[in-house]
């Protein structure tokens, strides 16, 4: 079922309803530290203009990992200086750091959604976290698979979530999985159809499963592979390995300026921002008072550290074996996540710490080591430049471009605009049905459905979206502008149907609220 956006949207004028010095030192020798190891080390400090061989890698390994703000990595300049990343960091320093990556839908399943089949929610209408898969859904691994490369998919897939969602997927020769959003510790997994109980740390255990594929793939040299690896981590509630508990027990905690609750945080801003404040997505009472925010900043990162070293086991794997001399490893994660931010924690609402994900590329010989991309890339981009990678032709239907030539220097067609969409859940009823346009410097944000204030912030001059700007006179002719052309977007895409759950979904919803 759908519901239409009718004209009067479109008129709609935007509401009724009128660190200390010593952080800032110690981000000022973190960023000039940065800097001097890439001079040392005679690595780029800006983009590559030149590919360093001709011919692309045939292989790929993607990992995507869940709830990891694009920031929160150990060498970006606005990570905590105590952070530790270590092979983040050797893939930002050996690879590429794309700096400028967006998804189109800050949740867990219509991100990955788009990121498999590269069209928006409102295209592949998997619009949230318990919507059905739709019959006929064709996701891009089975293209490779077609084109006779060997595909294997490990870890979270979180899309159609019943008794049957960790089943195999078409596209996959390889599948270890689970339902839903599993567990951190002793995971059930299906194993090409077979569930298997199991014991230990999941990320540990899913990169076993994915280093035993890759071994024999090294075996089969004449076949190309695509391998997914998908981490549960770091998604709450977090869970470190055991030998990473109480790692940051110690460490002081960054509050965001904008996570005060004072007058002047909140003076413009949409009333829903800060009364979710005292919900389950915010400070004053996440997970309705399972953590407080100290506990819970600290299991983030040290849940992270799990991450990490999958990652460094896979790199290593691949550099030991020569095989990372013909593979592209991408890395990015499926949303941000907030840690404070006007007073929210989670995703889904369209601000930067939401919608922002990090993405890294290492492909030794291939990509320069120390490579910057500034280009505007979104997670609907992944399945075209992957499937141009190997050669295969790009569905007409999907709504993303490939940005292939920016790992190697090239030029591509910039997007000026971005649209996002974000569509309200019965479950989680504190953030409205969310659409946003944006720019490089503009970012205007409409609600629907709800009795609240719209939002327009420049981006240079406020990052950290903090000024809302929709009823000064003077950006007036702007949020005429941006409110037009986000509709316009819109229509040219289809997403001017707002989908509706079926009953059962909400029946669903109900037995699991307190």
């Amino acid at each position: 079922m759908t519901i239409r956006l009718g004209s009067f949207v479109r008129r709609s004028v935007g509401s009724v309803v009128r660190r200390s010095a010593s952080s800032v030192v110690r981000r000022l020798v973190k960023v000039a530290g940065a800097w001097a190891l890439l001079v040392a080390c005679g690595l780029p400090a800006a983009r590559s203009v030149a590919a360093q061989q001709a011919t692309p890698p045939r292989n790929v390994v993607f990992i995507l990992s869940d709830d990891h703000r694009y920031d929160f990595m150990g060498f970006h300049p606005n990570a905590p200086d105590w952070l530790e990343t270590p092979n983040l960091d050797r893939m930002a320093r050996e690879g590429a750091h794309l700096m400028n990556v967006f998804v189109t839908t800050a949740l867990c399943s219509p991100s990955r959604a788009s990121i498999l089949t590269g069209k928006y929610a409102h295209n592949h209408r998997v619009v949230d976290n318990s919507s059905p898969i739709p019959p006929g859904t064709t996701f891009f691994p089975q293209y490779l698979q077609q084109a006779g490369y060997a595909t294997g998919y490990f870890g979270k897939w979180h899309m159609g979530e019943n008794a049957e969602s960790d089943q195999p997927r078409p596209g996959f020769d390889r599948w270890v999985s689970f339902r839903g959003q599993g567990t951190y510790y002793d995971p059930l997994l299906n194993i090409d159809g077979e569930r298997r109980q199991m014991e230990g740390y999941t990320s540990e255990i899913l990169t076993d499963f994915a280093l035993e594929w890759l071994d024999q793939r090294r075996r089969e040299p004449e076949r190309p592979f695509f391998m997914i690896l998908a981490h549960k981590a770091v998604h709450a509630e977090f869970e470190p390995a055991e030998h990473h508990r109480g790692r940051y027990a110690d460490v002081e905690i960054p509050y965001p300026a904008s996570m005060a609750n004072t007058e002047s945080n909140y003076r413009g801003k949409p009333h829903w921002v800060r009364a979710q404040r005292d919900s389950w997505h915010g400070v004053d009472y996440m997970y309705h008072g399972q953590f407080d925010f100290d506990t819970f900043y600290r299991q983030y990162a040290e849940t992270l550290l799990g991450l990490d070293e999958s990652i460094g086991r896979v790199l290593d794997y691949l550099d030991r074996t020569g095989l990372s001399r013909n593979t592209l490893v991408i890395y990015m994660s499926d949303n941000g996540f907030l840690l404070g931010e006007h007073g929210l924690i989670d995703k889904r609402n369209a601000y930067e710490e939401s919608m922002r994900v990090p993405m890294l590329a290492y492909a030794p010989g291939w990509i320069q080591p120390g490579t910057q991309i500034t280009e505007l890339i979104r997670n609907i981009d992944i399945a075209p430049t992957l499937l141009e990678l190997a050669g295969v032709p790009i569905p007409e239907d999907m709504d993303g471009h490939s940005v292939l030539p920016v790992f190697t220097g090239g030029q591509i067609e910039q997007e000026p605009e971005m649209l996002y969409e974000y569509y309200w859940e019965y479950a989680f009823p504190h953030t409205p049905t969310t659409l946003a346009l944006r720019e490089d410097r503009f970012k205007y944000i409409f609600y629907h459905g709800v009795w609240d204030t719209n939002e327009l912030y420049d981006l240079q001059s406020d990052p950290h979206e903090m000024v809302n700007l929709i009823h000064v006179p003077a950006y007036r002719e702007e949020v005429n502008r941006m409110r037009q052309r986000l509709f316009e977007r819109l229509e040219e895409t289809g997403g001017m149907l707002i989908p509706l759950k079926p009953a059962g979904t909400f029946q669903a919803a109900e037995r699991e609220l307190p």
